[in-house]
């Protein structure tokens, strides 16, 4: 299983280098040996390099931007008897326009030796100028410490010596328990192919250079932010100008996904729940972490048929806010759907068509319970004029269903109850010729009328 981890710390609180402020990221490539193992048709450590040189060329012309370049695992060969924790190296420094010359040095960077990702991280703390800047450090390796030496222990080493270290950490195709072990370190995220892996990489550096972050909290009706899994849309508020989309996710630790999301703009908000929830003029401040709040409290509404016989699923209901004629959804037999807590109007698509009303509560399924039908048969000798309607217990009788007056044959799914069927021949031209009669409909069974 390939696995690729990358680790960005903040190494200083933000600052005003002459003015504006100086952004440095320290990118740290892992060569050891392990790189050289093949996923989809390259090696991890070709895939790594062509990666981050698109990335480097991406940051040219960035103002207030320096880079450098440490590798480890590339001078001494591992061995069975023999691993180089000392294998670590500044090979490029800060320095202004630099770009090609990090990118030759990585083009002929072999993979080799061991991991000593303890050791590199303390040596990369001495790489940076001074503390003035905004100082990143971005790791990129496939696999966990393989020296003596702890992350967790240099990690708390950096912070007692007022060094803050924040890290991203993404990993592509690893599982839980290998990710673990990096928890002591800081937040970290999947990346599960060549193109999340891209796709993340750049968002890491995109959060080393805005400095501005966002999360969208879906609140449940406690005010927690435990919903999640909806697309978001921020629009450039007053506009139909989409500038971002997004599934809400909820990160590792239990909170809302850190979003990168510019400060130019304010921004309309829509929430695609059922039904929407839009939030406008939504103002980003810069250079800090910005929280947005929406109540989304939701639950669910389930649909059922326990007695239908199997294949039966074209039943569908039809979901509306109370006393409001709109559709919100059509949900279909056997389905569960999510929906903002409330009161419902619930309209089942069977013949006859009934309603119901349906409170949603928050994380709690209302139960939509539908009788299974029975089919009604018909054969006409001759073409008729002819409806169907439901006897109700009271009497009173309500219209179902026209006829084709073409139709000699045919076949309906209604409801079990008490129906009648009112008819006359095509041909006749009197009222006085209309007939009427009555039959059962049972769940699960067939009515054959003749006539």
């Amino acid at each position: 299983m390939l696995k690729f981890l990358f680790f960005s710390f903040v190494l200083s609180t933000s600052s005003v280098f002459f003015g504006q402020e100086q952004t440095r990221i320290l990118f740290i490539l892992d060569a050891s040996n392990s790189m050289n193992t093949e996923w989809d048709k390259k090696t991890r450590i070709e895939l790594a390099k062509e990666h981050l040189n698109n990335s480097i060329e991406g940051l040219r012309g960035v103002p207030n931007l320096e880079i450098a370049l440490r590798v480890y695992g590339h001078q001494s060969p591992i061995t069975a008897t023999y691993q180089d924790c000392n294998d670590t190296k500044l090979e490029v420094g800060f320095a202004a326009n630099n770009i090609d010359k990090i990118k030759q040095r990585i083009r002929g960077i072999e993979a080799k030796g061991t991991t000593p990702i303890a050791r590199s991280l303390e040596a990369a703390a001495a790489d940076f100028p001074d503390t003035l800047a905004r100082n990143f450090i971005i790791l990129i390796t496939d696999g966990i410490e393989a020296c003596d030496n702890d992350p967790c222990l240099i990690a708390k080493k950096l912070k007692d010596k007022g060094v803050k270290v924040t890290p991203f950490v993404i990993g592509l195709g690893m599982d839980l328990s290998y990710l673990e072990k990096f928890k002591c370190i800081g937040s970290y995220f999947d990346s599960e192919s060549s193109e999340s892996f891209n796709s993340t990489l750049q968002t890491v550096i995109k959060k080393t250079l805005i400095n501005t972050t966002v999360q969208i909290d879906l609140n449940d009706i406690y005010k927690k932010p435990t919903e999640t899994n909806v697309t978001m849309f921020l629009y450039e508020a007053g506009t139909k100008n989409l500038k971002y989309t997004f599934i809400h996710t909820i990160n590792r630790y239990g909170n809302p996904d850190t979003l990168v999301i510019s400060p130019d703009f304010k921004y309309d908000l829509i929430v695609n729940t059922i039904p929407l929830v839009t939030v406008n003029n939504i103002a980003i401040q810069k250079h800090t972490h910005n929280t947005i709040k929406v109540d989304c409290p939701q639950g669910f509404i389930k649909v059922q048929c326990p007695s239908c016989s199997n294949g039966l699923n074209d039943i569908t209901v039809r979901v509306m806010q109370q006393n409001v004629s709109t559709t919100l959804n059509v949900q279909n037999l056997n389905s569960t759907v999510k929906y903002i807590t409330g009161n419902y109007d619930i309209e089942v698509l069977t013949l006859p068509r009934t309603t119901q009303k349906v409170d949603v509560q928050q994380s709690k399924t209302e139960l939509i319970t539908i009788k299974a039908p029975g089919t009604f048969n018909y054969t006409f000798a001759s073409e008729y004029i002819a409806q169907v309607f439901l006897v109700k217990s009271d009497g009173a009788v309500e219209w179902v269903l026209n006829i084709d007056d073409k139709s000699k044959k045919g076949q309906w799914q209604l409801q079990p109850g008490s129906y009648k069927l009112v008819y006359r021949l095509k041909n006749q031209k009197s009222s006085t010729y209309t007939g009427e009669k009555t039959f059962k409909i049972d769940s699960n069974r067939t009515t054959t009328f003749n006539l």
